[in-house]
């Protein structure tokens, strides 16, 4: 069993992954539109390019997301949750950490914790919160 991010997003799902593929070493991203699928008459026109389901590997894991067909319910669905993504050293996990902030919201600077070599929090311009965990050796 195995447990996967399903993020909902507010009509920037497309630009989201993409962002996630690019900057977080992401393979095979898959992206989905409502337009020639059944989900098309669930939505709005305009929305018919938008995201049904995506998906973006990064490491062993799955992060999907759609735009749900439903503007209003988008990014607010992510809050009281967030992301922790486990970084090997403590570079990488700075230069995740700036790719993740651009344009986003720092929480708590990326910095050496009792627990870690490096751990920050931030909310990334997509709305969506991560938490960056470099640890120390046990």
């Amino acid at each position: 069993m195995r447990a996967e991010a399903y993020l909902q997003f507010n009509g920037n799902c497309a630009q989201a992954l993409e962002y996630y593929r690019q900057h977080l070493h992401g393979e095979n991203l898959f992206l989905m539109p409502f337009r020639g699928t059944p989900g098309q008459e669930q939505v709005k026109q305009d929305w018919y390019d938008k995201i049904m389901h995506g998906s973006v590997q990064i490491g062993p894991t799955s992060v999907m997301g759609s735009d749900g067909g439903c503007p209003e319910d988008g990014a607010k669905g992510m809050s009281g949750c967030s992301i922790a993504l486990n970084v090997p050293d403590p570079l990488e996990a700075e230069r995740v950490f700036a790719a993740l902030a651009r344009d986003g919201i720092i929480r708590m600077p990326l910095q050496e914790t009792f627990w870690a070599k490096r751990f920050g929090m931030l909310s990334d311009q997509f709305g969506v919160a991560w938490m960056i965990n470099c640890e120390k050796p046990a």
